[in-house]
């Protein structure tokens, strides 16, 4: 997995990633401190209306921004947003009221929204060769994987010298390293995408590739069960961890670990598995193992509800909920690049960008409200989504036969030597 590193371009591009997500883990820290200082036991409400207002970036804004700067070069796209990151990262530590977060949080994440589309899209182009971006696809959920790990350690380290307000000094640094390593990347020549269509021409483009063309109507169906999935996880391990185990305040950080864990592992083994059953097939399992972790949550819940035990049952649920989301997040990006060319590929990244953060905006109120009144109701909800949405993805992809390029049985020839792609 490691090899792609020798394409010096690929490996600037995942060092600003590295970079851009260590900062952005401490963002979320600081965060987090910023809104109690600011609405004390109200705090949760004010990190509420930032989650939603991240929600409505991604999902509104993101689509209206990349038709917007899809004929500019990839770099100066993916700059310009590290600079409004940037900018935003030095202004926190200086907001006092509530609304001001909501404000600045909507601009950084709207910015977010058209960096990580336009990043995506770029690296097909990169890496060229499927095995390899299969390889660059697990070894960037390892990176989002052991960010969630690290940076709240890294973050709790460096509060035992430093005020919170200092660690959006740290998030600063973590977008200027990635504008930084950007600008001195070569990348491809930018494609006169859209051909010179309009920008409402454009605005559309992205959503209608995904809508006409099979592999990605089976990936919207696939979106609904990692959103399913992962709700739970987020919404509720404070909930299990607190409430119904009654447990001490690391044991939300557990949780959320085993999660990670069950991620980490599969960002190994996911380049293997979709070389031997396809893309396809790989991402049904990760379907079928959600549907099967939210059952076993069901299960844990009402076992936990009689007699207070399952805590191990539990970690182990979590783990498998990371395994499968894994199986269908990291090769997904593989159905993206093969449905998409160089002149809108910028436009169908986004759209699933949009489309799969969408599903957020269900599934997170049925985890969160009625999660409040009942655990075991909110589990099998999710349940039944994900279950007719696996359902509804496997029967699909079997009455259309799907198969894509990226099933297509690997041509064993020895690895050829990268070198930078020029741009």
């Amino acid at each position: 997995m490691l090899r792609v590193l020798g394409n010096r371009t690929y490996a600037r591009l995942f060092a600003a990633q590295v970079v851009a997500l260590l900062g952005t883990g401490l963002l979320t820290v600081a965060l987090g401190l910023l809104a109690f200082d600011i609405a004390g036991d109200h705090a949760g409400s004010v990190l509420g209306t930032a989650l939603t207002m991240k929600m409505v970036a991604y999902v509104g804004v993101a689509p209206m921004i990349a038709a917007v700067v899809d004929r500019l070069p990839k770099k100066t796209v993916l700059v310009a947003a590290d600079a409004v990151r940037l900018a935003i990262a030095v202004a926190l530590p200086f907001v006092d009221q509530a609304w001001q977060i909501y404000v600045l949080i909507f601009i950084l994440q709207s910015a977010s929204a058209t960096f990580t589309p336009a990043f995506q899209s770029l690296i097909p182009a990169v890496l060229p060769d499927a095995r390899d971006y299969t390889r660059a696809l697990s070894l960037s959920r390892l990176a989002y994987d052991l960010e969630s790990l690290l940076s709240p350690t890294i973050a709790a380290a460096l509060l035992t010298v430093i005020s919170y307000h200092h660690l959006f000094g740290g998030t600063a640094v973590g977008f200027a390293g990635s504008a930084a390593l950007v600008l001195a990347s070569r990348l491809p020549a930018h494609a006169d995408a859209g051909g010179g269509m309009t920008f409402w021409q454009r605005l559309p483009l992205g959503v209608t590739v995904v809508a006409r063309t099979p592999t990605l109507r089976f990936l919207m169906l696939t979106n609904v069960a990692v959103a399913a999935g992962t709700a739970l996880v987020l919404v509720n391990s404070v909930v299990y961890a607190r409430a119904v185990f009654d447990r001490d305040e690391a044991a939300v950080a557990i949780a959320l670990a085993a999660y990670g864990v069950g991620s980490l592992a599969m960002a190994f083994v996911i380049p293997r598995l979709t070389e031997r059953f396809g893309v396809i097939r790989t991402m049904a399992g990760g379907a079928v193992g959600v549907v099967l972790g939210l059952a076993a949550a069901w299960a844990v819940t009402g076992v936990a509800a009689a007699s207070g035990r399952g805590w191990p049952a539990l970690l182990a649920t979590w783990a498998l909920l990371g395994v499968s989301t894994s199986l269908m997040n990291t090769p997904s990006s593989r159905l993206l690049a093969d449905a998409s060319t160089p002149e809108n590929r910028n436009l169908v990244y986004t759209a699933q960008f949009a489309l799969s953060h969408a599903c957020f905006l269900v599934t997170y109120p049925i985890a969160g409200w009625i999660g409040a009144r009942s655990l075991s109701l909110a589990t099998a909800a999710l349940l039944a989504l994900a279950l007719a949405a696996t359902v509804a993805a496997i029967a699909y992809a079997a009455a259309t036969r799907l198969r894509t390029t990226s099933d297509a049985p690997p041509v064993r020839e020895p690895e050829p030597e990268h070198e930078d792609v020029v741009g």
